[in-house]
């Protein structure tokens, strides 16, 4: 459903309150219409007015300005739904998971998206160290290029999920994120639409349209953005403005998606020129099987799993440099179930760039799926850093060295072991 602000209206209110103090006051009506029950539609609208309150007091920001951009806010039930845990019943399925993401229509728009932007991902991966490929894989997964970045406006979500949020066992936390999502929201959309941190209770400069209009983009369920599907406290952290025209934009230019990506992967302690994970070797699976745990932590060294014949060297590029003995690692266990309906295991060790991946979307699903993704795109799983002669950039440079996709007939194909 399209809203449309009354972009005069606020551009008065914003005019009028431009050198008033600011007051965490309730506002004189109500700033949500709602489809739930009375009780719901009161405690929903003091909740978020307090929060208006505090943000206006704590920035500076005229409490006018506030409460007119969320005059229309609603709750979505839907979204409730989508956020619940899955069933008692429910198993984990990694090959159903896999088949989801890594399959032709993606690979096909994936090898698209990067002929189209091949001179913009290779200098982006020489100057942050990110392979083009693992770049195009997350952007192609989380959107496929942006054919899915969602279709309920931010606001409301954050909203939903800050204030309405089912009755699970984490609500108290997940409300928490989520009203500090809702924050950062406000904060991103003030700060586009021209205004400052703290505003001095002054709205000079803002730009009423564009504050509106970011508060009422779209974004997925849980209020992630745009083409890399970024929250708005990741936009405000990680956000890169790669086309150079002054703004970022997460949904329309590809060249801010593919930086701001980039930038996330480096500034969470992405290693150039490293592998991400590599298969339990099959002598070796029970032994992963008591390392498992499910803890996204590096806790073993890479020789302890070559001596428990959980990897060989060879796999741990040990006699070629890079990976060194003492480098750390963790045990991955992705579930499914087999034809028969019983419970079955892969199992792979992961190294400091699948934890990075993992920062990204808190999944070992989701991290192997990049992993395989970019494989399928001619990503290297080997270290590419000699241990002879290590530079500074000698990682960066040589994850540089691709310039363009494979080819279908000449990529390798993804792993499935």
């Amino acid at each position: 459903m399209n809203f449309r602000i009354p972009f005069l209206l606020l551009t008065l209110a914003l005019a009028a309150c431009s050198s008033a103090p600011t007051q965490p006051t309730q506002s004189q009506q109500p700033i949500v219409n709602q489809t739930d029950d009375a009780a719901t539609e009161a405690r929903f609208s003091q909740n978020l007015n307090e929060l208006l309150g505090q943000v206006s007091q704590t920035q500076e920001i005229p409490l006018p300005a506030l409460e007119m951009g969320f005059l229309d806010v609603k709750t979505i039930p839907s979204i409730r739904k989508l956020v619940l845990p899955p069933s008692g019943t429910f198993k984990k399925n990694w090959l159903a998971y896999r088949k989801r993401f890594i399959e032709p229509v993606r690979l096909k728009a994936g090898r698209a998206f990067w002929e189209q932007n091949q001179a913009f991902l290779s200098q982006t991966e020489q100057s942050s160290g990110v392979p083009a490929e693992i770049i195009v894989a997350i952007i192609g997964i989380e959107t496929i290029y942006g054919r899915q970045t969602g279709n309920f406006r931010v606001k409301d979500v954050l909203s939903t999920l800050a204030f309405s949020y089912p009755e699970t066992p984490n609500k108290p936390a997940r409300e928490q994120l989520f009203k500090d999502q809702l924050k950062e929201l406000i904060l991103l959309c003030w700060t586009e639409a021209g205004g400052k941190l703290p505003s001095e209770n002054s709205s000079q400069g803002v730009n009423s349209a564009i504050f509106s209009s970011c508060l009422n983009q779209n974004s997925s369920y849980a209020g992630a953005i745009g083409l890399p599907q970024f929250m708005p406290g990741s936009i405000r952290s990680f956000a890169v403005d790669g086309d150079g025209d002054g703004r970022i934009d997460l949904k329309n230019s590809p060249k801010d998606a593919i930086a701001s990506v980039a930038s996330f992967m480096k500034k969470h302690g992405w290693q150039p020129g490293m592998p991400i994970s590599f298969p339990v070797q099959v002598n070796g699976i029970e032994a992963a099987k008591q390392l498992a745990d499910g803890e996204p932590q590096l806790k073993f060294t890479v020789q302890e799993l070559i001596d428990k014949g959980i990897l060989t060297k060879q796999q741990g590029d040990l006699q070629s440099g890079g990976v060194e003995p003492q480098s750390k690692a963790f045990i991955i266990d992705l579930p499914y179930p087999d034809k028969d309906g019983t419970d079955q295991v892969q199992y792979f060790v992961g190294l400091n760039n699948f934890l990075t991946i993992v920062q990204y979307n808190r999944s070992y699903f989701y991290a192997q799926s990049v992993a395989e993704f970019a494989e399928a795109l001619g990503y290297k799983n080997q270290s590419v850093v000699p241990v002879e002669s290590p530079s500074k950039n000698g990682g960066a440079k040589a994850a540089t060295e691709k310039s363009k996709p494979k080819k279908s007939s000449q990529k390798k194909k993804a792993k499935s072991t």
